[in-house]
């Protein structure tokens, strides 16, 4: 009888380098699959394959994954501009389409066995079992969080693979990092240790040393909430945000550093790098803060908390996240127009917003006319302030400093 054939979600990285002879051992034949859902290059791509086959598996397959996480993450992530506790732009939500990718190819190979190497100890197993148990009848394995009981799990699976003959990437064995169409992150040694970040966990922004002494200004242009072109040029999602990333990249936009609460109850710590994303959220916030009115900007963003939440949390087949997605791409059908964004390094503004959708009347300009008189501004003021006005009247407490 031929073995179990289990499909493999593998990045070449050492925790799914390890699953690859920790499972043949076990009597599985494993069949890899990287979805390159953006920020690696053919060399890389190359790389993984030729991984997959030196670790012994029978099969690997490799997958287009940007433009479907541009569609299913960043286009709705925009829509609501909410960041996880306000910092964490949800990079590693790529987990969910690379689950559901190696779901279809096990379907297809007619095996019910899929694999992942997280650990017991953070989100991205939340994301991808959950993920499994919301779409079919598969049974997980999970080889990384088989080894919890070691004192250095990181440790044990380099050990392992050299014991087999296989070599590690010097900055796999130390650190954790994942990268995507949205950004980078990187985990491990000193940062988990929340000790200093060494320089060599940050690879897409650039240090202050080498940012362009000349200012960069791009057009971003949105069409009902989504981006379209840069500086008048159409491009797919996919493309236009590795394009900002190459831009704002080289002025070290979008680094940070973030200790989040994860979905088990541990501290997690990571570096992260997003230059592209955050350039793109400044220029859609610029516009939506123009175009919306106060109602609609106040509830999108607590809508968008929430759905920033269900998706950092693992639940991303959550029906409230589709009918959160509904609501927010409704608030975006007038959110349409061109926004320049311009960066002397580290940070960026959006400096300039061209739409005709912007919300303003042409008699009353803030801090310059009006087309209301005085009195009007005063009985205004007084209905406004009424509640307080009386509050202090009937119950005077500590007024005036007395």
């Amino acid at each position: 009888m031929s073995n179990p054939e289990v499909v493999l979600a593998f990045s070449g990285g050492l925790d799914t380098s390890f699953c690859v002879p920790y499972l043949r051992e076990r009597g599985y034949d494993v069949v890899t699959l990287f979805v390159d859902t953006g920020g690696v290059g053919e060399e890389e791509r190359c790389y993984i394959e030729a991984r997959s086959k030196e670790l012994g598996a029978v099969a690997h397959v490799t997958e287009e994954g940007g433009e479907a996480l541009w569609r299913e993450v960043v286009v709705p992530l925009v829509w609501g501009g909410a960041l996880y506790q306000g910092q964490y732009p949800l990079l590693c939500s790529d987990r969910y389409l690379i689950a559901r990718r190696g779901l279809e190819l096990a379907a297809r190979r007619g095996t019910q066995l899929f694999a992942h190497g997280c650990t017991g100890m953070g989100n991205d197993q939340v994301r991808f079992d959950a993920t499994v148990l919301a779409l079919g009848d598969f049974k997980i394995l999970a080889p990384i969080r088989d080894l919890q009981s070691q004192s250095n799990v990181r440790a044990y699976e380099q050990t392992f693979l050299e014991e087999r003959g296989f070599q590690v990437r010097p900055k796999t064995g130390k650190y954790s990092i994942n990268t995507n169409l949205l950004g980078v992150t990187a985990s491990g040694a000193e940062i988990d240790a929340f000790a200093p970040p060494g320089p060599e966990t940050y690879t897409i922004s650039a240090i202050p040393s080498a940012w362009p002494r000349v200012p960069r200004r791009v057009r971003i242009t949105f069409e009902q909430g989504v981006a379209t072109a840069l500086d008048g040029e159409r491009l797919p999602g996919a493309g236009l945000l590795a394009q900002l990333n190459r831009l704002f990249g080289a002025y070290g936009v979008g680094r940070g550093i973030y200790t989040g609460d994860t979905t088990i109850g541990l501290k997690g710590r990571i570096v992260f790098e997003c230059p592209g994303l955050t350039a793109l959220l400044t220029a859609h916030r610029a516009l939506g803060e123009a175009v919306l009115t106060v109602h609609q900007n106040r509830f999108r963003r607590q809508a968008a908390e929430r759905w920033t939440e269900l998706v950092y949390q693992g639940l991303f087949y959550e029906p409230l996240k589709r009918d959160l997605e509904a609501l927010l791409q409704s608030s975006q059908r007038f959110v349409s127009g061109t926004v320049t964004v311009e960066t002397s390094g580290g940070t960026c503004h959006a400096v300039a917003i061209d739409s005709e959708h912007i919300l303003r009347n042409a008699r009353a300009v803030y801090a310059q006319s009006a087309d209301w008189g005085a009195a009007q501004a005063e009985g205004f003021i007084q209905l406004f302030a009424q509640p307080t006005v009386l509050s202090a009247r009937v119950n005077p407490v500590d007024r005036l400093g007395r």
